[in-house]
C-alpha cells in the first residue's frame, strides 16, 4: 500500500508541479514548433470552418482559462512538455493575435482531424493536414526573418525544438472508415503504414531544409484500446480491439526506422526522436493502479458504449473522479495522463524515447 500511494502522489505532483515552477525554469530551447493532430491542438480548430472543436464546456473544466480548443479535461502533452523545458505552450497558428512577439516562443500548427495524408479527417471539414502545417509554419518563417538577422534565425532555428505528434487519425478518421475512404483500403495494414510513412519522410525533410534540427516524433498509441474503438463492440469484454492495435505496429517500427534513417548522417547537425507512445500507454492501461488510475475502458465524457459512441457534448456531464480516468473522452487522454506521458518524453529511458529523451536533445549544441 505504501508504494502504491507513493506512485499516486508522485502523477499528482506531476499534474501539478510543472505550473508552479515551469515559468522560474530557465528555458531550454529557444522555442516549441508544435504540429499535429488534436493530441495536441490547443485552439486553431476555433478558428477553421469544421465540426472537430473542443472550445466549449466540460473540455477545460480542470483548466485555467476554462475551454481553449484543447481536447482535454485541462492540460494537454504540449502543455506539461513546455513546462518541463521552461517553455510556455505556444500559441495557435490560426489565432490572428498569433504576430509579432508572440511567435518567438515557438507556434503551434496542430489540427484537429488532420492526418500525414491529405484527406484524412475531411469530413470534419477544414483541418491543416500535415502538408498545410509546414506550409504555415513557412508562414511563421516569413515573420521570423523580419525580427531576425539570418545567422541569428539559423541558430533560432537550429535550438528551437519541433513535436509532431501525427497518424491516429490515419487510421480512426482515414483507414478505418472505409466507406468513406474507399481508395485507403485498397492498401494492406502494411502498405497502408508504408504510404504514410513516406509521406511523414517528405515533410521531415522540408522542415529540416527550412532550418528546423530537433525533432520529436511519438508513435501511435494503442487505438484498439480507446473508447471510440472499444465502442464498435468488436473486442472481448476486458479487451482492446487486437486487429486495430497489431495494424499499428507497422507504422510505429516504420517511424523508429525513420528516426534511423534521418539520424545516419544524410541531416547533419540534427536530431530525430521516436517515442514509444504505445509502449507507454500499454504500460498505464495494463497497471492502472500503480499510476492511479481505476478507469480504463470509458471516457470520463462522452455518450453510448464505453461512452466513446459520441464524444464529449456541451450537455455531458463529466465525471467527478477524472484523475482516476485514462480517457477523458472518445478519443483523447486524460490530463493526467499527459502528465506522465511528457515526463516520460522529457526524463525517461531509451526505451521512452529513442536514441535520448527531449531533455538530452536540449542540451545538444548544433
Amino acid at each position: 500500500m505504501f508504494t502504491k500511494w507513493c506512485v499516486c502522489l508522485a502523477v499528482m505532483i506531476l499534474i501539478i508541479m510543472p505550473f508552479d515552477t515551469g515559468s522560474a525554469n530557465a528555458a531550454q530551447a529557444t522555442a516549441l514548433f508544435v504540429f499535429g493532430d488534436s493530441l495536441v491542438d490547443t485552439g486553431n480548430n476555433n478558428f477553421l470552418n469544421s465540426i472537430a472543436k473542443s472550445n466549449y464546456y466540460p473540455y477545460g473544466v480542470d483548466y485555467s482559462r476554462g475551454p481553449t480548443g484543447r481536447f482535454s479535461n485541462g492540460n494537454t502533452f504540449i502543455d506539461y512538455l513546455g513546462a518541463w523545458l521552461g517553455i510556455a505552450a505556444p500559441p495557435p497558428f490560426a489565432d490572428p493575435a498569433t504576430t509579432g512577439a508572440r511567435i518567438l516562443g515557438g507556434v503551434n500548427y496542430a489540427s484537429a482531424a488532420a492526418g500525414i495524408l491529405d484527406e484524412t479527417g475531411q469530413h470534419y471539414g477544414e483541418r491543416y493536414s500535415l502538408s498545410q502545417q509546414v506550409i504555415n509554419f513557412e508562414t511563421t518563417l516569413s515573420q521570423l526573418r523580419t525580427m531576425m538577422t539570418g545567422p541569428n534565425l539559423n541558430q533560432y532555428l537550429s535550438r528551437s525544438i519541433a513535436i509532431l505528434v501525427f497518424g491516429s487519425n490515419d487510421y480512426i478518421n482515414n483507414y478505418l472508415l472505409p466507406t468513406m475512404y474507399p481508395s485507403s483500403f485498397n492498401y494492406n495494414p502494411s502498405q497502408f503504414a508504408n504510404l504514410l510513412i513516406n509521406h511523414y519522410g517528405r515533410q521531415l525533410v522540408a522542415l529540416y531544409s527550412l532550418g528546423l534540427r530537433k525533432f520529436v516524433l511519438p508513435g501511435i498509441g494503442p487505438l484498439g484500446c480507446i473508447p471510440n474503438q472499444l465502442a464498435t463492440g468488436q473486442a472481448q469484454p476486458g479487451r482492446c480491439v487486437d486487429y486495430v492495435n497489431q495494424m499499428l505496429g507497422f507504422f510505429n517500427q516504420g517511424l523508429l526506422s525513420l528516426v534511423n534513417v534521418m539520424n545516419n548522417g544524410t541531416h547533419p547537425g540534427s536530431m530525430f526522436l521516436y517515442g514509444n507512445s504505445y509502449g507507454a500507454i500499454g504500460d498505464i492501461l495494463n497497471n492502472p493502479s500503480r499510476y492511479g488510475f481505476s478507469v480504463v475502458d470509458r471516457g470520463c465524457c462522452g455518450i453510448g458504449r464505453n461512452q466513446g459512441q459520441i464524444t464529449c457534448m456541451p450537455w455531458s456531464a463529466p465525471c467527478p473522479n477524472r484523475n482516476q480516468y485514462v480517457f477523458w473522452d472518445a478519443f483523447h487522454p486524460t490530463q493526467a495522463v499527459d502528465a506522465i506521458l511528457a515526463h516520460r518524453a522529457y526524463a525517461g529511458p531509451p526505451s521512452d524515447f529513442y536514441p535520448i529523451n527531449v531533455q538530452q536533445l536540449a542540451l545538444i549544441n548544433f
